[in-house]
């Protein structure tokens, strides 16, 4: 499928930033370039209407400040959804998880706008002290969980994980996704080991009240993609320009809005905005084909 390169709407925004000392000419494309009145705004990882407005709600004022620009949420179930929406373009801005991102980008024409990075975003593998499992090659014929089917940091890393260790993640061993991201599954002996977002391991160990040493870590990946705003591919390259660099200017505030939610503070505690780079996900897409998921990208 057609992809759409980002350095010429990078360039387009240099383009458009650039100032003469000409007073009457004297204007950032701010002032030259009209976004539409009314963006549609969806997250992938927003079940429903109900669920965007009590998560994302902060954040959807603050993007219109930062805008200047009318945003209404659209809801989706999933981010084939998504996908679909803007296909048929019924949205024009979609903040997607990376690995969603990897499947929306392979069936749209999708930008990559910016990306929300987080320090220590990486997928660890844990077991039970008890439990002889020193290093993932000890996982061969055992029962892992790996939370939730296209997971970024569970199932996507996970795997990268496992095959890193010469392990096939299609015959080697047993993966299920539980949907759990609690320390239950191994507690009760369900499963062998689990694949959790770093974040979500720590959280876990907490409600738990229990200690690494009694859920140690046995191998962690390395630092993943963030989180991706694309934009529709029918939008005008100078608005999909001049969104961006509203976006990076206004990026103090969106990330104050994210902080200002519980669920989400947790989530990207001491994030950053960044320019979106397609380049970037390709160890993902690596991962899909190596477990036999090529058609999703």
């Amino acid at each position: 499928m057609k992809r759409r390169n980002l350095l010429k709407y990078s360039c387009l925004l240099i383009i458009g930033c650039s100032a003469t000392t000409n007073s009457s000419t004297n204007s950032d494309s701010a002032t030259r370039v009209n976004l539409p009145t009314k963006l549609r705004f969806a997250v992938t990882d927003a079940n429903g209407l109900t669920e965007l407005q009590q998560d994302y709600e902060p954040f959807r004022v603050a993007l219109e400040k930062v805008l200047a620009t009318s945003v209404e949420f659209f809801p989706v179930q999933d981010y084939f959804m998504a996908a679909s929406a803007l296909q048929s373009n019924q949205v024009d801005l979609v903040w997607a998880g990376p690995s969603e991102y990897v499947v929306i980008r392979a069936r749209t024409n999708a930008v990559p706008v910016i990306s929300l990075t987080r320090p220590g975003y990486h997928a660890v593998i844990v077991v039970r002290a008890d439990s002889n499992i020193k290093s993932p090659p000890d996982l061969k014929g055992k029962k892992i969980d790996m939370w939730k089917l296209g997971s970024t940091a569970a199932h996507i890393a996970g795997s990268k994980l496992l095959i890193d260790a010469g392990l096939n993640p299609q015959t080697d061993l047993k993966i299920i996704m539980s949907g759990d991201d609690s320390l239950n599954m191994l507690k009760t002996k369900r499963v062998d080991a689990i694949v959790r977002p770093f974040h979500r391991y720590k959280i876990a160990l907490a409600n738990a009240g229990a200690t690494e040493r009694e859920y140690p870590i046995i191998a962690q990946g390395k630092q993943l993609p963030g989180d991706v705003f694309v934009l529709n591919s029918q939008l005008e390259p100078a608005v999909v320009a001049q969104i961006q660099s509203r976006i990076l200017s206004g990026k103090e505030q969106l990330l104050q809005a994210i902080d200002s939610v519980k669920s989400l503070s947790v989530r990207f505690k001491n994030a950053k905005v960044v320019l979106g780079n397609d380049a970037d996900f390709d160890v993902l897409r690596e991962v899909y084909q190596a477990i036999g998921q090529d058609k999703f990208i």
